[in-house]
Protein backbone atom coordinates (compact mmCIF):
# COMPACT_ATOMS: atom_id res chain seq x y z
CA UNK A 1 0.00 0.00 0.00
CA UNK A 2 0.92 3.48 -0.98
CA UNK A 3 1.92 5.48 2.07
CA UNK A 4 -0.12 8.54 1.58
CA UNK A 5 1.24 11.38 3.39
CA UNK A 6 -0.98 13.95 5.78
CA UNK A 7 -1.32 16.85 2.66
CA UNK A 8 -3.65 18.85 4.94
CA UNK A 9 -0.86 20.61 6.87
CA UNK A 10 1.71 20.76 4.03
CA UNK A 11 -0.43 22.14 1.60
CA UNK A 12 -2.65 24.14 3.06
CA UNK A 13 -0.89 26.58 5.25
CA UNK A 14 -2.28 29.25 6.89
CA UNK A 15 -1.04 33.05 6.38
CA UNK A 16 0.25 34.81 9.20
CA UNK A 17 -1.81 36.43 11.22
CA UNK A 18 -2.36 40.21 9.78
CA UNK A 19 -1.60 42.64 12.36
CA UNK A 20 -4.27 46.04 12.38
CA UNK A 21 -2.60 48.77 10.53
CA UNK A 22 -5.76 50.79 9.83
CA UNK A 23 -3.83 54.01 10.66
CA UNK A 24 -0.80 53.11 9.58
CA UNK A 25 1.17 54.16 6.52
CA UNK A 26 0.75 50.42 5.36
CA UNK A 27 -2.74 51.23 3.83
CA UNK A 28 -1.13 52.87 0.69
CA UNK A 29 0.33 49.46 -0.07
CA UNK A 30 -0.68 47.83 -3.24
CA UNK A 31 -3.52 45.86 -2.89
CA UNK A 32 -3.49 42.39 -2.64
CA UNK A 33 -6.97 41.61 -4.30
CA UNK A 34 -6.94 44.92 -6.31
CA UNK A 35 -9.74 43.52 -9.20
CA UNK A 36 -12.05 41.95 -6.35
CA UNK A 37 -15.48 42.09 -7.04
CA UNK A 38 -16.59 42.37 -2.83
CA UNK A 39 -17.05 46.12 -2.71
CA UNK A 40 -14.55 47.33 0.39
CA UNK A 41 -16.45 49.17 3.35
CA UNK A 42 -15.26 52.07 5.54
CA UNK A 43 -13.72 50.63 8.26
CA UNK A 44 -15.30 52.16 11.73
CA UNK A 45 -12.13 51.32 14.55
CA UNK A 46 -11.65 55.24 15.86
CA UNK A 47 -10.33 54.58 19.02
CA UNK A 48 -6.70 54.79 19.51
CA UNK A 49 -6.83 52.31 22.68
CA UNK A 50 -8.73 49.43 21.06
CA UNK A 51 -6.53 49.80 17.94
CA UNK A 52 -3.39 48.86 20.69
CA UNK A 53 -5.66 45.96 22.19
CA UNK A 54 -6.15 44.82 18.66
CA UNK A 55 -2.63 44.73 17.47
CA UNK A 56 -1.04 43.51 21.06
CA UNK A 57 -4.29 40.78 21.11
CA UNK A 58 -2.66 39.59 17.54
CA UNK A 59 0.85 39.80 17.87
CA UNK A 60 0.37 37.52 21.12
CA UNK A 61 -1.81 35.06 19.42
CA UNK A 62 0.72 34.58 16.41
CA UNK A 63 3.37 33.77 19.40
CA UNK A 64 0.90 31.35 20.17
CA UNK A 65 0.34 33.17 23.81
CA UNK A 66 -2.97 31.76 24.39
CA UNK A 67 -3.75 33.39 28.00
CA UNK A 68 -2.56 36.78 27.02
CA UNK A 69 -4.37 36.62 23.44
CA UNK A 70 -7.78 35.36 25.08
CA UNK A 71 -6.86 38.41 27.74
CA UNK A 72 -7.00 40.74 25.45
CA UNK A 73 -8.95 39.80 22.05
CA UNK A 74 -12.07 38.61 24.10
CA UNK A 75 -13.15 41.64 25.15
CA UNK A 76 -13.08 43.16 21.79
CA UNK A 77 -15.11 40.81 20.34
CA UNK A 78 -18.16 40.94 23.45
CA UNK A 79 -17.76 44.89 23.45
CA UNK A 80 -16.32 46.92 21.12
CA UNK A 81 -18.59 48.80 19.14
CA UNK A 82 -16.07 48.49 16.12
CA UNK A 83 -17.19 45.50 13.92
CA UNK A 84 -13.72 45.94 12.59
CA UNK A 85 -11.90 44.93 15.80
CA UNK A 86 -14.35 42.28 16.56
CA UNK A 87 -13.84 40.56 13.37
CA UNK A 88 -9.94 41.10 13.40
CA UNK A 89 -9.94 39.27 17.32
CA UNK A 90 -12.35 36.95 16.03
CA UNK A 91 -9.94 35.40 13.18
CA UNK A 92 -6.88 36.06 15.80
CA UNK A 93 -8.87 33.32 18.44
CA UNK A 94 -9.90 31.25 15.86
CA UNK A 95 -6.47 30.77 14.91
CA UNK A 96 -6.14 30.16 18.87
CA UNK A 97 -8.76 27.48 18.77
CA UNK A 98 -6.91 26.12 15.82
CA UNK A 99 -3.24 25.69 17.72
CA UNK A 100 -5.74 23.88 20.61
CA UNK A 101 -7.15 21.16 18.18
CA UNK A 102 -10.79 22.84 18.46
CA UNK A 103 -10.92 23.67 14.42
CA UNK A 104 -15.01 23.47 14.88
CA UNK A 105 -15.15 26.42 17.29
CA UNK A 106 -12.46 27.92 15.30
CA UNK A 107 -14.76 27.68 11.98
CA UNK A 108 -17.40 29.13 14.03
CA UNK A 109 -15.23 32.42 14.85
CA UNK A 110 -14.18 33.19 11.00
CA UNK A 111 -17.30 32.83 9.42
CA UNK A 112 -18.57 35.34 11.99
CA UNK A 113 -15.45 37.47 10.93
CA UNK A 114 -16.33 37.31 7.64
CA UNK A 115 -20.65 38.24 8.24
CA UNK A 116 -19.75 40.91 10.31
CA UNK A 117 -19.20 42.91 7.02
CA UNK A 118 -16.92 45.71 8.30
CA UNK A 119 -13.47 44.16 6.69
CA UNK A 120 -11.15 45.67 3.91
CA UNK A 121 -10.71 43.21 0.48
CA UNK A 122 -7.17 42.20 1.55
CA UNK A 123 -8.40 41.17 5.20
CA UNK A 124 -11.51 39.48 4.55
CA UNK A 125 -9.95 37.47 1.46
CA UNK A 126 -7.55 36.21 3.84
CA UNK A 127 -9.90 34.76 6.41
CA UNK A 128 -11.80 33.52 3.68
CA UNK A 129 -8.80 31.74 1.99
CA UNK A 130 -7.91 30.82 6.17
CA UNK A 131 -11.45 29.31 6.67
CA UNK A 132 -11.18 26.83 3.24
CA UNK A 133 -8.24 26.18 5.34
CA UNK A 134 -9.88 25.29 8.37
CA UNK A 135 -12.64 23.25 6.13
CA UNK A 136 -9.84 20.59 5.09
CA UNK A 137 -8.11 20.41 8.24
CA UNK A 138 -11.72 19.43 9.63
CA UNK A 139 -12.27 16.88 7.08
CA UNK A 140 -15.38 19.29 5.88
CA UNK A 141 -13.95 18.73 2.15
CA UNK A 142 -16.69 19.74 -0.27
CA UNK A 143 -17.08 23.09 1.94
CA UNK A 144 -13.29 23.56 1.47
CA UNK A 145 -13.71 23.18 -2.10
CA UNK A 146 -16.76 25.40 -2.34
CA UNK A 147 -14.70 27.89 0.02
CA UNK A 148 -11.68 28.07 -2.15
CA UNK A 149 -13.86 28.63 -5.28
CA UNK A 150 -15.84 31.49 -4.04
CA UNK A 151 -12.05 33.34 -2.55
CA UNK A 152 -10.75 32.95 -6.33
CA UNK A 153 -14.09 33.84 -8.35
CA UNK A 154 -14.70 37.19 -5.67
CA UNK A 155 -11.33 38.19 -5.13
CA UNK A 156 -10.22 36.96 -8.51
CA UNK A 157 -6.83 36.22 -7.75
CA UNK A 158 -5.18 32.60 -8.36
CA UNK A 159 -2.53 30.81 -6.35
CA UNK A 160 -0.86 27.13 -6.98
CA UNK A 161 -1.55 26.82 -2.88
CA UNK A 162 -5.44 27.15 -3.68
CA UNK A 163 -5.64 24.77 -6.55
CA UNK A 164 -3.61 22.07 -3.99
CA UNK A 165 -5.50 22.76 -1.73
CA UNK A 166 -8.66 21.97 -3.99
CA UNK A 167 -6.66 18.82 -5.21
CA UNK A 168 -6.17 17.27 -1.67
CA UNK A 169 -9.91 17.84 -1.00
CA UNK A 170 -10.69 15.90 -4.27
CA UNK A 171 -8.53 13.30 -3.19
CA UNK A 172 -9.97 13.07 0.54
CA UNK A 173 -13.37 12.45 -1.20
CA UNK A 174 -12.20 10.24 -3.92
CA UNK A 175 -12.63 12.27 -6.55
CA UNK A 176 -9.55 11.21 -8.63
CA UNK A 177 -9.91 12.91 -11.61
CA UNK A 178 -10.82 16.02 -10.27
CA UNK A 179 -7.51 16.35 -8.00
CA UNK A 180 -5.55 15.54 -11.03
CA UNK A 181 -6.83 18.65 -12.65
CA UNK A 182 -6.44 20.68 -9.50
CA UNK A 183 -2.78 19.69 -8.82
CA UNK A 184 -1.84 20.00 -12.66
CA UNK A 185 -3.36 23.60 -12.40
CA UNK A 186 -0.90 24.57 -9.08
CA UNK A 187 1.84 22.50 -10.67
CA UNK A 188 1.38 25.59 -13.51
CA UNK A 189 1.17 28.44 -11.59
CA UNK A 190 4.83 28.38 -10.00
CA UNK A 191 8.24 27.33 -11.72
CA UNK A 192 8.66 25.90 -8.24
CA UNK A 193 5.99 23.73 -7.39
CA UNK A 194 5.81 21.83 -4.09
CA UNK A 195 7.64 18.72 -4.83
CA UNK A 196 5.19 17.34 -2.32
CA UNK A 197 2.39 17.65 -4.80
CA UNK A 198 3.52 15.17 -7.10
CA UNK A 199 2.89 12.94 -3.82
CA UNK A 200 -0.51 13.46 -3.85
CA UNK A 201 -0.60 13.33 -8.15
CA UNK A 202 1.05 9.98 -7.89
CA UNK A 203 -1.89 8.54 -5.02
CA UNK A 204 -4.75 10.30 -7.85
CA UNK A 205 -2.94 8.18 -10.67
CA UNK A 206 -2.53 5.31 -9.20
CA UNK A 207 -6.22 5.19 -7.39
CA UNK A 208 -7.29 5.86 -11.08
CA UNK A 209 -5.30 2.65 -12.69
CA UNK A 210 -2.01 4.97 -14.75
CA UNK A 211 0.27 3.29 -12.75
CA UNK A 212 3.04 4.45 -15.41
CA UNK A 213 2.77 7.53 -14.34
CA UNK A 214 2.35 6.79 -10.82
CA UNK A 215 5.39 4.97 -10.96
CA UNK A 216 7.42 7.64 -12.95
CA UNK A 217 6.00 10.44 -10.76
CA UNK A 218 7.43 8.12 -7.66
CA UNK A 219 11.02 7.42 -9.33
CA UNK A 220 11.38 11.63 -9.77
CA UNK A 221 10.22 11.67 -5.71
CA UNK A 222 13.08 9.06 -4.85
CA UNK A 223 15.97 10.92 -7.19
CA UNK A 224 14.58 14.38 -6.04
CA UNK A 225 14.94 13.11 -2.03
CA UNK A 226 17.12 10.32 -1.88
CA UNK A 227 17.10 10.58 2.40
CA UNK A 228 12.91 10.29 2.18
CA UNK A 229 11.07 7.16 3.48
CA UNK A 230 8.12 7.62 2.08
CA UNK A 231 9.14 8.46 -1.70
CA UNK A 232 11.32 5.23 -1.32
CA UNK A 233 8.59 3.32 -0.18
CA UNK A 234 6.18 4.80 -2.73
CA UNK A 235 8.07 3.60 -5.28
CA UNK A 236 8.90 0.11 -3.98
CA UNK A 237 4.80 -0.33 -3.77
CA UNK A 238 4.58 0.59 -7.56
CA UNK A 239 6.93 -1.35 -8.72
CA UNK A 240 5.27 -4.26 -6.53
CA UNK A 241 2.23 -3.49 -7.62
CA UNK A 242 2.58 -3.71 -11.18
CA UNK A 243 4.98 -6.92 -10.70
CA UNK A 244 7.92 -5.31 -11.79
CA UNK A 245 9.94 -7.21 -9.52
CA UNK A 246 13.37 -6.49 -10.95
CA UNK A 247 12.99 -2.54 -10.83
CA UNK A 248 11.95 -3.30 -7.23
CA UNK A 249 14.91 -4.92 -6.43
CA UNK A 250 17.13 -2.57 -7.64
CA UNK A 251 15.77 0.33 -5.96
CA UNK A 252 16.20 -1.82 -2.81
CA UNK A 253 19.82 -2.87 -3.37
CA UNK A 254 20.72 0.52 -4.17
CA UNK A 255 18.97 1.90 -1.13
CA UNK A 256 20.59 -0.13 1.24
CA UNK A 257 23.53 0.04 -0.19
CA UNK A 258 23.69 3.81 -0.13
CA UNK A 259 22.07 3.87 3.46
CA UNK A 260 20.48 7.14 2.71
CA UNK A 261 17.12 5.79 3.88
CA UNK A 262 17.53 3.09 6.90
CA UNK A 263 16.19 -0.33 6.31
CA UNK A 264 13.64 -1.20 8.32
CA UNK A 265 12.69 -4.73 9.45
CA UNK A 266 9.72 -4.51 6.96
CA UNK A 267 11.98 -3.70 4.14
CA UNK A 268 14.56 -6.72 4.77
CA UNK A 269 11.34 -9.32 4.81
CA UNK A 270 10.44 -7.61 1.93
CA UNK A 271 13.36 -8.07 -0.34
CA UNK A 272 13.86 -11.37 0.70
CA UNK A 273 10.50 -12.23 -0.72
CA UNK A 274 11.04 -10.46 -3.44
CA UNK A 275 14.48 -13.03 -4.07
CA UNK A 276 12.15 -16.12 -3.25
CA UNK A 277 9.49 -14.91 -5.35
CA UNK A 278 12.20 -14.80 -8.25
CA UNK A 279 14.07 -17.95 -7.33
CA UNK A 280 10.53 -19.61 -8.26
CA UNK A 281 9.37 -18.02 -11.03
CA UNK A 282 9.04 -20.28 -14.20
CA UNK A 283 11.51 -18.40 -15.98
CA UNK A 284 14.52 -18.70 -13.74
CA UNK A 285 16.81 -21.99 -14.17
CA UNK A 286 18.92 -21.91 -11.41
CA UNK A 287 16.89 -20.39 -8.51
CA UNK A 288 20.29 -20.86 -6.12
CA UNK A 289 21.60 -17.84 -6.69
CA UNK A 290 18.86 -16.03 -5.89
CA UNK A 291 17.75 -18.31 -3.20
CA UNK A 292 20.85 -17.49 -1.78
CA UNK A 293 19.97 -13.59 -1.72
CA UNK A 294 17.40 -14.02 0.25
CA UNK A 295 19.24 -15.47 2.88
CA UNK A 296 22.00 -13.10 2.70
CA UNK A 297 19.36 -10.49 3.22
CA UNK A 298 17.76 -11.88 6.12
CA UNK A 299 20.74 -13.03 7.75
CA UNK A 300 22.41 -9.60 7.53
CA UNK A 301 19.28 -7.82 8.92
CA UNK A 302 19.34 -10.32 11.65
CA UNK A 303 22.84 -9.65 12.34
CA UNK A 304 22.12 -5.84 12.73
CA UNK A 305 19.51 -6.91 14.94
CA UNK A 306 17.02 -5.45 12.54
CA UNK A 307 15.16 -8.48 11.53
CA UNK A 308 13.56 -10.35 14.98
CA UNK A 309 14.38 -13.90 16.07
CA UNK A 310 10.57 -14.47 15.44
CA UNK A 311 9.29 -17.67 14.25
CA UNK A 312 8.14 -15.90 11.27
CA UNK A 313 11.39 -14.83 10.71
CA UNK A 314 13.28 -18.20 10.69
CA UNK A 315 10.93 -20.00 9.06
CA UNK A 316 10.76 -17.45 6.00
CA UNK A 317 15.10 -17.97 6.49
CA UNK A 318 14.06 -21.58 6.45
CA UNK A 319 12.39 -21.50 3.28
CA UNK A 320 14.71 -19.29 1.69
CA UNK A 321 17.04 -22.20 2.08
CA UNK A 322 14.38 -24.67 1.55
CA UNK A 323 14.09 -22.99 -2.21
CA UNK A 324 18.13 -23.14 -2.68
CA UNK A 325 17.90 -26.53 -1.68
CA UNK A 326 20.04 -25.92 0.77
CA UNK A 327 18.13 -28.61 2.69
CA UNK A 328 20.70 -29.06 6.31
CA UNK A 329 20.44 -24.85 6.55
CA UNK A 330 16.89 -24.78 6.11
CA UNK A 331 16.68 -27.56 8.79
CA UNK A 332 18.52 -25.25 11.11
CA UNK A 333 16.63 -22.13 10.83
CA UNK A 334 13.12 -23.88 11.10
CA UNK A 335 14.80 -25.52 14.52
CA UNK A 336 15.20 -22.24 15.91
CA UNK A 337 11.61 -21.61 14.64
CA UNK A 338 10.11 -24.26 16.63
CA UNK A 339 10.26 -23.22 20.49
CA UNK A 340 8.99 -19.82 19.29
CA UNK A 341 5.73 -21.22 17.49
CA UNK A 342 2.64 -21.89 19.02
CA UNK A 343 2.36 -25.16 16.45
CA UNK A 344 4.61 -27.62 14.93
CA UNK A 345 4.99 -26.51 11.34
CA UNK A 346 8.56 -25.38 12.32
CA UNK A 347 9.35 -28.76 13.30
CA UNK A 348 7.24 -30.39 10.48
CA UNK A 349 9.34 -28.40 7.60
CA UNK A 350 12.63 -28.82 9.49
CA UNK A 351 11.62 -32.84 10.05
CA UNK A 352 10.76 -32.86 6.06
CA UNK A 353 13.96 -30.80 5.17
CA UNK A 354 15.70 -33.14 7.03
CA UNK A 355 14.00 -36.21 4.97
CA UNK A 356 14.91 -34.57 1.76
CA UNK A 357 18.70 -34.52 2.88
CA UNK A 358 18.52 -38.15 3.52
CA UNK A 359 19.13 -37.61 7.24
CA UNK A 360 16.33 -39.71 8.18
CA UNK A 361 16.55 -40.09 11.69
CA UNK A 362 16.56 -36.29 12.48
CA UNK A 363 13.61 -35.84 10.16
CA UNK A 364 11.92 -38.51 11.83
CA UNK A 365 12.61 -36.99 15.31
CA UNK A 366 11.20 -33.89 14.59
CA UNK A 367 8.27 -35.02 12.31
CA UNK A 368 6.97 -37.14 15.23
CA UNK A 369 7.69 -34.46 17.22
CA UNK A 370 5.33 -31.62 15.01
CA UNK A 371 2.88 -34.18 14.97
CA UNK A 372 2.20 -34.09 18.40
CA UNK A 373 2.19 -30.45 18.59
CA UNK A 374 0.05 -29.83 16.38
CA UNK A 375 -0.29 -29.46 12.47
CA UNK A 376 -2.32 -28.03 10.01
CA UNK A 377 -1.66 -30.65 7.34
CA UNK A 378 -1.90 -33.69 9.66
CA UNK A 379 -1.46 -36.23 6.08
CA UNK A 380 1.32 -34.50 4.60
CA UNK A 381 3.13 -34.84 7.97
CA UNK A 382 2.10 -38.55 8.43
CA UNK A 383 3.67 -39.40 4.90
CA UNK A 384 6.46 -37.36 5.31
CA UNK A 385 7.35 -39.60 8.60
CA UNK A 386 6.30 -42.46 6.42
CA UNK A 387 9.03 -41.16 3.77
CA UNK A 388 11.84 -41.00 7.09
CA UNK A 389 10.37 -44.36 7.97
CA UNK A 390 11.17 -45.92 4.73
CA UNK A 391 14.46 -44.58 4.49
CA UNK A 392 15.55 -45.97 8.03
CA UNK A 393 14.16 -49.10 6.24
CA UNK A 394 11.11 -49.68 9.05
CA UNK A 395 8.49 -50.87 6.57
CA UNK A 396 6.04 -51.61 9.27
CA UNK A 397 6.66 -47.98 11.03
CA UNK A 398 6.22 -46.96 7.29
CA UNK A 399 3.44 -48.17 6.98
CA UNK A 400 1.57 -47.23 10.10
CA UNK A 401 2.24 -43.62 9.78
CA UNK A 402 0.51 -44.00 5.73
CA UNK A 403 -2.41 -45.25 7.00
CA UNK A 404 -2.47 -42.15 9.22
CA UNK A 405 -2.43 -39.91 6.51
CA UNK A 406 -5.17 -42.37 4.66
CA UNK A 407 -7.81 -40.74 7.44
CA UNK A 408 -6.90 -37.28 5.64
CA UNK A 409 -8.89 -36.26 2.94
CA UNK A 410 -5.80 -34.44 1.32
CA UNK A 411 -3.61 -37.12 1.48
CA UNK A 412 -6.42 -39.95 1.53
CA UNK A 413 -5.80 -40.81 -1.99
CA UNK A 414 -1.95 -40.83 -2.34
CA UNK A 415 -1.75 -42.82 0.88
CA UNK A 416 -4.19 -45.45 -0.45
CA UNK A 417 -1.99 -45.73 -3.32
CA UNK A 418 1.54 -46.32 -1.74
CA UNK A 419 -0.28 -49.09 0.55
CA UNK A 420 -1.52 -50.82 -2.77
CA UNK A 421 1.85 -50.50 -3.97
CA UNK A 422 3.46 -52.00 -0.86
CA UNK A 423 0.49 -54.68 -1.16
CA UNK A 424 -0.87 -53.70 2.39
CA UNK A 425 -4.02 -54.01 3.30
CA UNK A 426 -7.28 -54.27 0.63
Amino acid sequence: MLAGAAFALMLASTPALASDNSSSSDQKAAPLYPNATRKEPKLDLTDSKEQKQLNDGIDAAQNNDKDKATQLLQPLVQNSKSKYAQAMALQALARIDATSNNLPAGIDKLKQALDNGVLPNDAYFQIEYELATFYLLNQQYQPAIDTVEKWRTEGKKETPESYALEGEAYYRLQKYPDSITAITKAQSLTDKPDPRWNQLLMLDYNETGQKDKAAALAKQAVAASPTDPTSFHNALSLDIQSQNYTDALKLMEQTRTDGKVPFSENDYVTMAKLYMNDAQSDSNQDPTADSQKAVQVLQDGMGKGIVKSSADNFMLLGDANLIGQNYTDAAAAYQKAAPLASDGEPAYKAGLAYVMANQYSEGKQLLQQAINKGVKHKGKAYMALAQANAGLKDKAAAADAVMQAEKDPETAAQAKKWLKDANIGN
